[in-house]
């Protein structure tokens, strides 16, 4: 009987994740839940047009050149499109690479404004440009009195990129931005320039979580800086192993997520079960990877497992997902079919209570 069966081909979407250091481990693991929950999803309803879909999976380890390494992979597998990552300077990378192929990457979770050199029509993204959501961050400082800012950086185009947006919109707004090289410091001296240069806020550009947390720790317990604001605008204070390292010295660390005040129905069903696969509370990444397979599903639906269609569909996309309508658009300055704009938040978490996270400021 079996001989008689005949297997119905899948449709394939590759899906680039940071599953091992020194990826964001934690991201990775978010990111993939909201991908795998809502591949589930898809295939319980029909699957596409019939036809299962199937996640193809790789770690990029926040790698570049595994994720260009992996993108040939997927290719050469078969798959339909490319979707995932959560490390800008990766999925720049991964970016290049799609477009070389001609084949369609969904960028979930990275922000980097160049995500390609030249205007492509291959690739999308879901998460806001750094340029808005940082803007948007630089106005809550401005808002709350900070003019004297110091950031801590590492070297990356990512950070680099963070530092110069920050200082083009607060410069004309009064502001200052200290930079501090943190190849050159340790977390103790970082406290001694922030007391030489008189910040009133510091902000971590830096990976996590080295030097995150040693430089948390240090100007925590230093109390000639008993009034200064951490802030991480890059989002590292969302995910519970933050937390877990530094318990209430991190709290009131304010950073960007990009959920709405409210999810939509769909967001809150989608949370609870995102809850109950991760076994903690999901953050906005996880969200992310889940309207990621919506986009292209309803794509693959609506113009067949076809990935010069699905390129050429990213300008009709019309779908709700967990966090709002998506539909993609061209942005000046942005090289790529972006999602204008993910709703943007800024908060913390409750110094009072850790667990519970507080609105600041929303775009």
């Amino acid at each position: 009987m079996s001989s008689m069966v005949t297997q119905v081909r899948s449709v394939r979407i590759g899906a680039l994740v940071p599953l091992t250091r020194p990826g964001w481990v934690e991201a990775g693991r978010h990111l993939l839940a909201g991908l795998e929950l809502a591949v589930r999803e898809v295939n319980d309803a029909g699957g596409i047009v019939g036809r299962p879909l199937e996640l193809v999976a790789r770690d990029t380890a926040a790698d570049p050149q595994r994720a260009a390494a992996a993108v040939d992979e997927l290719a050469r597998l078969g798959v339909v499109a490319v979707a995932g990552e959560y490390h800008s300077v990766v999925a720049r990378a991964a970016a290049a690479r799609a477009d070389a192929l001609g084949l369609p990457f969904l960028c979930s979770s990275a922000v980097l404004d160049a995500l390609t050199e030249e205007p492509t029509q291959w690739v999308a993204r879901l998460a806001p440009a750094q340029s808005h959501g940082w803007q948007i961050y630089a106005d809550f400082l401005l808002g709350a009195g900070h003019t004297r800012i110091a950031v801590a950086a590492e070297p990356s185009v990512y950070w680099a990129s963070g530092a110069r947006i920050l200082r083009d919109h607060l410069a004309p707004r009064g502001g200052t931005v200290i930079e501090l090289d943190m190849r050159a410091l340790t977390p103790t001296a970082v406290c001694d320039e922030l007391v030489d240069h008189r910040a009133t806020a510091l902000l971590l550009l830096v990976g996590h979580p080295e030097p995150a947390v040693p430089i948390v720790r240090s100007v925590r317990r230093d109390p000639r800086l008993a009034e200064i604001m951490m802030g991480a605008p890059a989002g590292q204070p969302e995910f519970a192993e933050w937390a877990m390292l530094l318990g209430d010295d991190g709290a009131g660390i304010p950073f960007l997520r990009y959920l709405p005040e409210h999810l939509t129905p769909l967001g809150a069903r989608v949370g609870t079960a995102l809850r109950e696969r991760l076994g903690e509370v999901p953050s906005f990444v996880a969200f992310e990877g889940y309207d990621t397979v919506v986009v292209l599903a309803d794509a693959l639906r609506s113009h067949g497992a076809d990935g010069a269609r699905t390129a050429e569909s990213w300008s009709r996309v019309a779908v709700d997902g967990t966090r709002g309508r998506i539909r993609f658009s061209r942005v000046p300055g942005i090289s790529v079919w972006q999602w204008a704009w993910p709703p943007i938040q800024v908060v913390d978490r409750d110094p009072a209570e850790p667990a519970r996270f507080r609105i600041l400021h929303a775009g």
